[in-house]
């Protein structure tokens, strides 16, 4: 007979976002199970070794968007949690003998734009006050339920307290938020500055996790969304978690299980057992079972209801916005082992400087973002790719052996899947070294200087995460599947469409990033339901 425990709840995945559910869960007095299928929790926020005596941030490598709130109310910091800020933002290396620093606060960046165009630099202040003051009101709404079709007053009361902050802005703010949901990245940055460098320091992030060129319409929203972050109270701000993207997952982890979580190791989910029109437990792999009243489910929504879901208990309608539903980031991943820091042609030098405390950004222009999608589109892979790279061992001595580094390769544009029938086992490594020789392009010398690399592919990804086609997202950040369509017309409010079944990860509103609110408002509609529930049944029992 299978063994079969009973609890008030189970969360699917133990990803940062399903801990942060549980926590909460929890916390009201609830018994959480999380069932995690790899042998560590974390989900893609996790520290791996992957060469002898060099750890590193396996998929997600870098800290900005995870909620103040959150880390507070689990008390994150008492397990050691620690963040370093960048000294500045980020090095974009624009020729041989050019290169743009972007942040170390407005005056430094103006200066750097100064180099390129007076008058960007000039106009810099006013677009940094457009992007804080949409910025502050989508960052209260990241925080907050979406208003839902089908949700009544509740919706309704949500709709008029969300829309009224939106009404509240100008007439020539409400016109910027249009455009920075509806306009291609290249719209949006071609109406407040002229220099190309600029516009690619500021166009990278439209295309982060996102498989689509600065010329897409509605990439433009990627590029807000990554403003929403702070780190030490320090809005826009991007650091590292010192010990890796794990130690904030590890401190999750022992605030859950201090708060009386169970989380389960090595427990994939098989299945989410139906009774009639309610879900009431999961079934494992391994054969255990684990019944609860409450399903909520921390994986992508494509994998949710096309694999773990019974088709049978989902309407026809429904099954086709699941077909629908989006996924693909265009991301291939690497980590690579260091004997010595990279030299770059427009900045030389091996000894650690700001500039490697930064995000390095090798994408010199919009029409290089552009060619690297349109060539992934046509190939499956670009011929010139952009590639983000992280080396936090200049500010993080835990995690490569004295004197050598690790470096975080997050690169696009490599399609989800290739054309012609060609598999990505077969072409991983092939993809690996065009990204070093595109590194190397700019920085000779780095190729030479690779002790060792971990390869990534949107197939590895999704094989070892349950990214479905490498989307970190959880799915496209498009205008389709954002707030109250997120992920699908109806369900924004973290409902599925059976009673007790809940989704809590970042295919829910507001999306990816390690921000943790996907966890901590689904959480709050889960207690609200079950409030509610319990005032019913008292005013039925005449109470």
């Amino acid at each position: 007979m299978a063994d079969t425990t009973s609890r008030d709840a189970v969360i699917i995945g133990g990803g940062h976002n399903g801990l942060v559910c549980a926590f909460y869960l929890a916390k009201s007095g609830m018994r959480v199970t999380v069932c995690e299928a790899r042998g560590v929790v974390g989900g893609a926020a996790v520290t791996e070794e992957f060469h002898p005596g060099f750890r590193n941030s396996v998929a997600s490598y870098t800290v900005s968007l995870l909620n103040p709130r959150v880390i507070a109310d689990m008390g994150l910091r008492d397990y050691g949690l620690t963040f370093l800020e960048r000294p500045i933002s980020n090095f974009l290396p624009i020729s041989d003998d050019k290169y743009l620093k972007l942040g170390g606060g407005l005056e430094r960046t103006q200066e750097q734009f100064r180099k390129y165009s007076r008058r960007d630099a000039e106009v810099l202040p006013a677009y940094y006050a457009m992007l804080d003051e949409i910025g502050d009101i989508l960052r209260d709404f990241a925080q907050e339920t979406p208003p839902n079709l089908g949700d009544g007053l509740p919706g309704l009361l949500r709709a008029l307290r969300q829309g009224g902050r939106l009404a509240g802005l100008s007439r020539e703010r409400k016109r910027d938020l249009l455009d920075l949901f509806t306009k291609s990245a290249r719209d949006v940055l071609d109406g407040w500055f002229e220099s190309d460098a600029v516009k690619a320091a500021f166009g990278f992030d439209a295309v982060v996790g996102n498989f689509a060129s600065p010329d897409t319409p509605g990439s433009a929203y990627v590029l807000l969304h990554h403003t929403f972050g702070e780190v030490n109270g320090k809005k826009g701000a991007w650091g590292h978690a010192v010990g890796g993207m794990g130690a904030i997952t590890q401190a999750m982890a022992k605030a859950c299980e201090a708060a009386g979580v169970e989380i389960l190791l090595n427990a994939p989910v098989e299945a989410v057992h139906v009774d009639g029109k309610k879900a009431v437990g999961v079934q494992l792999v391994d054969g255990r079972q684990v019944m609860a009243p409450i399903v909520s489910a921390n994986v992508n929504p494509a994998l949710l209801y096309k694999k773990l879901v019974p088709p049978s208990a989902l309407t026809a309608d429904f099954r086709k916005a699941v077909d629908g539903y989006k996924n693909g980031s265009g991301t291939f991943r690497m980590n690579v082992a260091l004997s010595e820091l990279p030299s770059f042609t427009c900045l030389l030098g091996k000894d650690a400087a700001e500039h490697h405390q930064s995000g390095i950004v090798i994408a010199p222009s919009l029409d290089y973002m552009d060619a690297a999608y349109r060539d992934a589109k046509a190939g499956g892979m670009s011929k010139a790719p952009i590639v983000e790279m992280l080396i936090p061992s200049t500010i993080d001595t835990t995690l490569a052996p004295p004197g050598q580094h690790v470096a975080s390769l997050f690169c696009q544009q490599f399609a989800p899947t290739l054309p012609d029938a060609r598999s990505w086992d077969d072409e991983r490594e092939a993809a690996a070294d065009l990204i070093i020789d595109t590194v190397e392009r700019w920085a000779p010398g780095f190729k030479a200087s690779v002790l060792g690399r971990v390869i990534l592919s949107p197939l590895d990804l999704e094989r070892k995460f349950g990214l479905i086609g490498g989307d970190i997202m959880h799915g496209h950040m498009s205008l389709d599947q954002l707030w109250a369509t997120r992920p699908f017309l109806g369900h924004a409010s973290h409902r599925a469409p059976l009673k007790g079944l809940y989704m809590c990860g970042a295919g829910t509103h507001p999306g990816g990033g390690v921000s943790g609110n996907p966890g901590r408002n689904a959480a709050r509609e889960i207690l609200r339901d079950r409030d509610f529930a319990t005032a019913v049944k008292l005013s039925a029992a005449g109470r």
